[in-house]
C-alpha cells in the first residue's frame, strides 16, 4: 500500500518526531506510518433511534479497515433529530446542524490529514451534511447510510413516524379513540434505524447509490439486519481500493452524476428537501446546478415505485422489491441515466448495475414499469410567481385536484399556525401563509411536519393549501409549496400578504401568485421593514448572518 499523506510528512526527518509520538501513544507502531490513514466519520448517538444503531456499523468499519492493512481513524459526527425536534424551537437547529456536520467531516479529515474517510449517518442532515463535508475535503471517501426503521403495528396496521403526526390531528379532530391515538404513539417506532417511508433520510441515501458514493442495494437496507454491518464492512473495503486508485469525491460528483441522483430522487417519489440539499452538495462540489434543472429533470422522469409518504409503502417494502438497484436499471433501460458516471468502485453506473434485471418482478407492487408509471412526470415541481420570483418547491403526487385559490390565512410562526388548525379555526379552501420562518428568518428553516399532519389528520389535506418560505418534513404531502423565494425575512414577497388577500397555487401552470395587483403590492413593498434578528449569537446567529436563499441551498459559504 502506498504511503499516505501524513506518512510522507511524518517520515521526512527528525523535525516530525513529536507527530510520531502522539501516534505511539494510541498504540502505533513505525511500520504503520506507510499505511493510509482513513477517517470513520462516526455519527452515533443516543439522541434518536437512526443514529442509536450506527455503533455497530462504525465498529464493522473499523475492522475491515484494519484488516485491509490500513489504519481505522474514528471521529464524531452530531445530530438532531428532526422527529423530536419537530414543532419546537429545536427545529431552528436541524438544518443548521448540516453545516455543523459537514464541518466536522472537513475539518477533522483535512486537519488530521487523513487519506481516506467513511461518513456513517442515520437521521435526515446527516446525509447532505456527510457528503459536503467529503466533497470539501475531496479525499478518497464513501458514504454508509445507517439503514431504516422496520414498521410499526397496531390492530394489523403498518405505522411510521408519520403515523404518530397525524394522528394528533385525527384525536383533536375527534375522529380517533384515546386508545387508538396512545396505541399508535407507543407502537409506531419498534427499534432503530431511520423514519421509514421515502422520507428525507431514505430519500438521500436512496440518492446515494444514484449518485455514485455508496454501494448498490445499501441504502434501503434495515439497521438491525445483519447485512447492513456486512454492507458497512464491504463499503470500507472499497474505500481502501479508492485509496489505492486515488479515485475522490469530485470525480464522480459530476453534473451528469448530480442529474442521475435528482432522476432517482423524482422515480422513487423523494422528499422536497432533495431540493435544498442538492443544491448544497453541488456547490460544495463546484458543480453548475440550480433550481430550474430539477423541473428540467422532473418533466422527463415520471414517478414509478408507490412509497409514503403518499403512496402505500416502505424503505423495507422496496428492499424486498428489488431496491434502489432496479429503480436505477429501470430508469438506465428507459436512457433517463447517464451510464457512463464513474461510482466509488471505479466501475461506471451502467458496469454495476449490468447484473440487474431490466424489469421489476411481478411478484412485487412496490415498483411499477416505465411504461406503467404512477404518474407520468416527477412528484417535485418547482413554483415560480409573485409569491416566488426564485422558485418555490411543491410535491404534487397523490393530489386530486393540484389548483386551488383561496383566502390568505396568515401566520408569523409554526404555533399559532397548528393551535388554529387544532381549534378548528382553519375551513376548506383556506390558503395558509406561515412566513419568517427561512434561513434567516427563523433563522434555520424549520419543518412543518406538524401542521401539515395536522391538516390530513383533520380531513383538510386536499382542500387547504399551505405556503412557507420554510421547510416541510419528507413525511409531508398535501397541497402545500415551501422553500418560498426569497423570503419574508430579506423583503420576499411573501412578507407583503395580508389576512384574506387571494392566493392561488397551480401546480399544472407552476404558478403561485398573490392576487394583489402591482401598484398594491408596490405601496406594500414601500412600507415593509426588516424584521429584527431573532437571534444573534451562538450557531443560530451565525447561520443567521450566513445562510443564503434557500433557491441556492441556504448554504453558509456561498459567494
Amino acid at each position: 500500500m502506498t504511503a499516505n499523506r501524513r506518512s510522507r510528512n511524518i517520515t521526512e526527518g527528525v523535525a516530525r518526531a513529536p507527530n510520531r509520538s502522539m501516534y505511539y501513544a494510541m498504540g502505533y507502531k513505525r511500520s504503520d506510518f506507510a499505511n493510509p490513514m482513513i477517517g470513520v466519520a462516526n455519527g452515533h448517538s443516543t439522541i434518536t433511534p437512526c443514529n442509536s444503531g450506527l455503533q455497530v456499523l462504525a465498529d464493522a468499519a473499523v475492522e475491515a479497515i484494519r484488516a485491509a492493512g490500513a489504519n481505522p481513524q474514528v471521529f464524531g459526527t452530531p445530530t438532531i433529530s428532526d422527529g423530536m425536534a419537530m414543532g419546537t424551537e429545536g427545529m431552528k437547529y436541524s438544518l443548521v446542524s448540516r453545516e455543523v456536520i459537514s464541518d466536522c467531516v472537513e475539518t477533522s479529515v483535512q486537519g488530521q490529514w487523513m487519506d481516506g474517510v467513511v461518513v456513517i449517518g442515520g437521521c435526515d442532515k446527516n446525509m447532505p451534511g456527510g457528503m459536503m463535508g467529503m466533497l470539501r475535503a475531496n479525499v478518497p471517501s464513501i458514504y454508509v447510510y445507517g439503514g431504516t426503521i422496520k414498521a410499526g403495528h397496531w390492530k394489523g396496521k403498518d405505522l411510521n413516524i408519520v403515523s404518530v403526526f397525524e394522528a394528533v390531528g385525527e384525536f383533536s379532530h375527534g375522529r380517533m379513540s384515546e386508545e387508538d391515538f396512545c396505541g399508535i404513539e407507543e407502537n409506531a417506532i419498534p427499534g432503530t434505524g431511520s423514519c421509514g417511508g421515502m422520507y428525507t433520510a431514505n430519500t438521500m441515501s436512496s440518492s446515494f447509490e444514484a449518485l455514485g458514493m455508496s454501494l448498490l442495494g445499501s441504502s434501503t437496507m434495515a439497521n438491525p439486519d445483519a447485512e447492513k454491518a456486512e454492507s458497512t464492512a464491504e463499503s470500507a473495503r472499497v474505500l481502501i481500493r479508492a485509496v489505492q486508485n486515488d479515485l475522490k469525491p469530485r470525480d464522480i460528483v459530476t453534473r451528469k452524476s448530480i442529474e442521475n441522483a435528482v432522476a432517482l430522487i423524482m422515480a422513487v417519489g423523494g422528499s422536497t428537501n432533495a431540493v435544498l440539499h442538492y443544491l448544497a452538495i453541488a456547490h460544495a462540489a463546484g458543480v453548475e446546478w440550480t433550481i430550474d434543472d430539477f423541473e428540467r429533470v422532473r418533466k422527463r422522469v415520471p414517478v414509478i415505485c408507490d412509497l409514503k409518504p403518499s403512496g402505500k409503502y416502505l424503505a423495507t417494502d422496496l428492499h424486498r422489491a428489488g431496491g434502489i438497484p432496479q429503480v436505477l436499471k429501470i430508469l438506465l433501460e428507459a436512457g433517463r441515466l447517464h451510464g457512463d458516471c464513474i461510482t466509488i468502485t471505479g466501475r461506471t453506473l451502467a458496469q454495476e448495475l449490468a447484473d440487474v434485471p431490466a424489469q421489476p418482478r411481478a411478484d412485487q407492487k412496490v415498483i411499477f414499469p416505465i411504461d406503467k408509471p404512477l404518474y407520468e412526470a416527477g412528484h417535485l415541481a418547482i413554483l415560480k410567481g409573485n409569491l416566488s420570483p426564485e422558485g418555490a418547491v411543491a410535491k404534487i403526487t397523490g393530489l386530486k385536484n393540484p389548483v386551488i385559490t383561496g383566502p390568505a390565512r396568515v401566520f408569523e410562526d409554526e404555533q399559532s399556525a397548528l393551535a388554529a388548525i387544532l381549534e378548528g379555526g382553519i375551513k376548506a379552501g383556506d390558503v395558509m401563509v406561515l412566513r419568517n420562518l427561512g434561513p434567516r428568518g427563523a433563522p434555520g428553516m424549520p419543518e412543518m411536519l406538524a401542521p401539515t399532519s395536522a391538516l390530513i389528520g383533520a380531513g383538510l389535506g386536499e382542500s387547504v393549501g399551505l405556503i412557507t418560505d420554510g421547510r416541510f418534513s419528507g413525511g409531508t404531502w398535501g397541497m402545500v409549496v415551501g422553500h418560498v423565494s426569497p423570503e419574508a425575512a430579506v423583503g420576499g414577497p411573501i412578507g407583503l400578504v395580508r389576512e384574506g388577500d387571494s392566493i392561488t397555487i397551480d401546480a399544472r401552470r407552476l404558478l403561485l401568485q398573490l392576487d394583489v395587483d402591482d401598484e398594491e403590492l408596490g405601496r406594500r413593498r414601500a412600507g415593509w421593514r426588516e424584521p429584527p434578528a431573532r437571534h444573534t449569537r451562538g450557531v443560530l446567529g451565525e447561520f443567521y448572518r450566513l445562510a443564503g436563499s434557500a433557491s441556492r441551498g441556504a448554504v453558509t459559504d456561498g459567494d
